[in-house]
């Protein structure tokens, strides 16, 4: 493609002609570089979350898995809610641009807070990443997406590309920060978590100068909306993030995962009833793709739900039931933490093989539609499972109470396979179903439906865990439900495929 200027989804504004560079806008790998450090300070932390909040606020007492669990889940879900806030400001206020870098500072400060061993600043640091995060995490993959014009087949494999450069962050950072914690200050593990955040901090505040040296390459895209271009917006805008903050803290420490549950699904109904009206105003054809990608949100709740217990139920499975001393007693023992590292680098395996088996299909003429990749990915997920619960059935060692280490390696590239065939494909499906003006706040609904599997995934650890913490019988249960529910999904929209792309109207 020669980039010639044409129409940008979202905006209305003519795309400008960019260098192409291994076949994409160049611009699109300084999004991704940028991606690539805001996701090393989100997982860098992740993965020790839920181990950090029994160590210090449970004395380690695995009763407190359960409280933890419903944390995390509540977190991750207020981080993806967020974003639909973030989406409409910077559709219609201070534009994509400036709302990344205020989001990029906010999250920096917050992951700095979340070093102080109090519950209360920990808490509070947590709400300060979570709006921050909400400015920056949809803003950023809607920007991907303005970098091709509409119909370009280009989009869902620089979708992919992208995916598979910011999963490289979330790579390195779980490898480098457990090993800040289990080995460099030859101190407690609890200790050193304050190291684990800080080094998150620093990713964050890499990410930030990196977007704001690079975005001259944007030409552009990604400015203020006519009119918005006053410094005074980003002002107001910053005010109202940081009155925000206490308010997501209340929602965590007090109104709890149960009662978010119903706080999202309504936000989800206002915001479905919004992109409805706004799809019926731009015709029946426009009505109809609506439709279609919200058949599509609710499918991506369930794959959530089931995929994040990753940091959750599977990294008490790990410390607890899977035996990680890999050459007998007294030999290597496998960080907890290194096992958050295997989704990124099954992705960076993974990621360019489906890239091309989509190029070869598409080019033969059979490629998978998008509910059918998401059919994948959801029976994906759900083999994840099937390999924990024959572990659990016929793998455990009756004297060491454990299963072997692989099974939940195999689980997380199983589930991973099913990640590629659904994520990146879900965001570009966005920018290419969404209303034309609400790109932006259609990617805020897309996280909005990721939130709310995320906060059911806290939920359903905290059954799993129960009030004693972890056993074998309860991961088996609830990895059985997790895996019939999943399949159950996928099944049905293998099914209803014909009539959800009858609905698209022709969009691949």
């Amino acid at each position: 493609m020669s980039g010639a200027a044409s129409q940008t989804p979202g905006q209305g504004a003519a795309i400008p002609e960019f260098k192409q560079v291994m076949g994409h806008p160049k611009p699109l790998w300084m999004l991704f570089m940028s991606e690539f450090w805001e996701r090393f300070a989100f997982y860098g932390m992740r993965w020790a979350l839920t181990l950090y909040i029994v160590a210090q606020f449970f004395d380690g007492d695995a009763s407190g898995e359960a409280y933890a669990g419903r944390t995390y889940g509540a977190y991750l879900a207020l981080v993806y809610a967020t974003a639909i806030f973030g989406g409409y400001v910077a559709d219609r206020v201070i534009g994509y641009q400036r709302s990344i870098l205020l989001g990029a500072v906010i999250m920096s400060a917050g992951l700095f807070m979340i070093m102080l061993p109090n519950q209360q600043i920990f808490l509070l640091g947590l709400a300060t990443i979570i709006v921050g995060n909400g400015l920056f995490k949809p803003n950023i993959s809607s920007m991907v997406g303005q970098l091709y014009p509409q119909g370009d087949p280009r989009r869902d494999r620089g979708f992919t590309l992208f995916y598979m450069g910011i999963n490289a962050g979330a790579l390195i950072a779980p490898i480098l920060t457990g090993w800040l914690a289990e080995q460099v200050f030859g101190t407690p593990q609890l200790q050193n978590y304050k190291a684990v955040f800080g080094a998150a901090g620093v990713g964050m505040l890499i990410s930030l100068f990196w977007f704001w040296f690079g975005r001259r390459q944007l030409k552009g895209i990604g400015q203020p909306p006519e009119g918005g271009g006053s410094v005074m917006r980003v002002v107001y805008v910053a005010i109202a993030a940081i009155a925000a903050i206490p308010l997501v803290y209340l929602l965590m420490a007090k109104v709890g995962a149960v009662g978010l549950a119903w706080l999202l699904g309504i936000l989800f109904v206002i915001v479905v009833g919004m992109l409805i009206v706004e799809a019926i105003r731009e015709g029946a054809v426009q009505r109809d793709r609506g439709f279609a990608m919200l058949i599509l949100f609710l499918f991506n709740v369930l794959f959530w739900m089931f995929f994040e217990q990753a940091g959750s139920s599977f990294n008490f499975l790990a410390q607890n039931i899977v035996d990680r001393d890999l050459f007998g007693a007294g030999g290597f023992v496998f960080p907890t933490g290194w096992f958050q590292s295997v989704n990124p680098v099954a992705i960076v395996i993974f990621a360019p093989i489906i890239t091309a088996v989509w190029a070869f299909t598409s080019k033969k003429g059979f490629e998978p539609s998008i509910p059918r990749k998401f059919g994948l990915g959801l029976i994906g997920n759900a083999l994840g499972f099937a390999v924990l619960m024959y572990a659990l059935t016929s793998l455990v060692d009756e004297q060491a109470n454990t299963i072997p280490f692989w099974p939940l390696v195999l689980c997380y590239v199983l589930q991973t396979l099913g990640e590629l065939c659904l994520s990146p494909i879900g965001l570009s499906m966005v920018t290419k179903l969404a209303p034309l003006r609400l790109v932006g706040f259609a990617m805020g609904g897309w996280f909005l439906s990721v939130a709310i599997g995320n906060n059911l995934s806290g939920l359903l650890a905290g059954e799993i865990s129960g009030a004693e913490g972890m056993t074998i019988n309860s991961a088996l249960d609830g990895f059985t439900f997790s895996f019939w529910l999943l399949v159950g999904a996928g099944v049905v929209l293998f099914l209803i495929a014909p009539l959800v792309n009858r609905l698209m109207h022709g969009v691949k």
